[in-house]
Formats: structure tokens, sequence, C-alpha cells
């Protein structure tokens, strides 16, 4: 079980041997819905952690599995809230997928994209073909995603070619999209369930979180090793199972979806279980200050 801090201060929770961890980090991914941000709005601890890490030389990396928006999208929401950020610090399950895709089956030009307008564009803008909802206009696989503007046809369409064995790619296992509004948003995982119950077949691939791809992406950008990447975020099965699987430092904090009895219950634990960024703001510099 990774380290507990609820209950006490960070310095006298913190051991020898997590400290030498914390030193050894140069960068973090951060999940945003839920760690740097809850729906519409910014955590206020967000832009002063933020501030300190390029203060202290310590880069860091926007990971998402929301693909419903585009990556220039999100550099504009985020700096409606305060934040100023650039493309090369996103990296979003859309954007990975289509790596997937060029990567491993360079043949697919044609896809059934069931997702938002701005994720479709963002795949046209990378070289595909969206196919249409016509039964004549056959796609070479399918890919789903978290879509907030799905309608029951194209879910029927996606079905259909899904009953047809066209290769099957989610952009992300998440069931529901963390929100501050009094709505439960169905995610990928969930629209994918219903496909399931359908069809009978699951995805053949889940490229999002997670999948060790998206974190190695962000390794390989920054040419980073495993131990000087920290993965913070607030989902036990997405966030912290991709460090594992990457085997990087795995922070969970509790401002997004996971409880504390939650976060203490599961095996193997995260590495860290915070608070928040702020509390891990406070962890990075005390850290850097003993020897």
């Amino acid at each position: 079980m990774g380290m507990i801090t609820i209950e006490n201060k960070v310095e006298e929770s913190l051991s020898m041997e997590m400290a030498t961890r914390l030193r050894q980090i140069k960068h973090i991914a951060l999940d945003m819905d839920g760690t740097i941000y809850n729906g519409s709005t910014l955590f206020p601890f967000t832009i002063t952690f933020l501030n300190k890490m390029r203060e202290l030389g310590i880069g860091y990396s926007f990971l998402t599995n929301n693909p419903s928006r585009s990556t220039a999208d999100y550099l504009y929401h985020l700096k409606e809230m305060g934040i100023e950020a650039t493309a090369d610090e996103f990296y979003t399950s859309a954007q990975a997928t289509i790596d997937y895709i060029h990567t491993h089956h360079p043949e697919y030009k044609k896809l059934f994209l069931l997702g938002t307008p701005s994720m479709i564009r963002e795949f046209e803008e990378a070289g595909f073909i969206s196919t249409s909802d016509d039964a004549e206009d056959e796609p070479d696989a399918v890919v789903a995603s978290f879509d907030m503007s799905l309608v029951y046809p194209r879910l029927c369409r996606a079905a259909w070619w899904v009953s047809r064995k066209k290769f099957y790619i989610a952009t992300n296992p998440d069931r529901v999209c963390p929100t501050d509004k009094p709505v439960v948003l169905v995610d990928c995982g969930s629209i994918c369930s219903a496909l399931e119950y359908a069809t009978g077949r699951k995805p053949d691939v889940i490229v999002g979180k997670p999948d060790p791809r998206m974190l190695h992406g962000i390794m390989e950008r920054h040419g980073l090793r495993a131990e000087q990447i920290a993965m913070v975020g607030d989902r036990i099965y997405t966030d912290i199972l991709m460090a594992q699987n990457a085997q990087a430092l795995g922070v969970l904090v509790l401002s997004g979806e996971t409880t504390y009895d939650t976060a203490i219950s599961v095996q193997p634990g995260p590495d860290l279980i915070l608070r928040d960024l702020a509390e891990l703001q406070e962890l990075i510099i005390f850290a850097q200050n003993i020897s």
C-alpha cells in the first residue's frame, strides 16, 4: 500500500525511500477532470502547483482519457480558466488512438467514428476518412469513444459494424466522466458495454488509460525514464493502473472520483494517496530539502 497522508502531516508520513523517489521526478503527467479541475471549475491550488513545478524545473503534461475535445479545444478551455498551455503539453486518448492506428494498422483509412464532432475532426485532420451512417459506406474499423452528441441511429450503426467483425477500438475504458453538474455523464466504457450487450463483442483494443502506451508517449516525447515520471490522477482503475503498468510513480488524489475508503481497500494500491495537488506540492518541496 502507498503512503497515506490524510490523517498525518506530509512531513511526518514521508519515508526516506519515497523521498528518494520524489527527488528523481523530472516530469509529472497530470490527469485533468478530478485532478486540476472539476467540470468547469478550476481547483484553487492548480495554478500555484503548476507555477511551483516550473520554478523547481519539473515539467508537466496534461494527460486525459476524455477525447470529446480536440487539443485546440482543451487549450482554449484551460486558457479560459487562467492556464496557459501548449499543444506539446497535451496527450489525449484520441491522439493515442490515432497514433495506435497509424503504427499498428496503417492500412485502416476509413473509420466509423462514434464520437463528438470535435473528435471526428481531429481524426480527419490526421488523414482518416469518417464514414457515414449508410450501410453502403463500409469502414475498415470502428472507433467507439465518449460521445456527448450520441444519437440512437449512430449507436445502432456502430453495433452493426461491430457485429460484422470489423476491427473495434475504444478510446478509453471510463464508465462515467467527472462533472460538477447534477447529471451522470455516460462515458466510453458504458457505451462499449451497450455495444457488447447488443453484439457479444468487447473492443479488440482499448487504447486510453490504463494502457501504458499513453504514458510511454509522454516519456518518449520528453526523453524520460520510468523512474523520472509521476502519474497523478483521481482514478485507480485508469490513472494509477497505468502508472503501475508503465512502472512509474502512481499518485492518487482524492479531489475527484475516488474516496478515501476505496483508495485504502485496493491492492496493489497507489504509491501515494493524497488529498490534492496542493499536498503533492508540499511533499515534493519537502523531499527536495532533505538529504
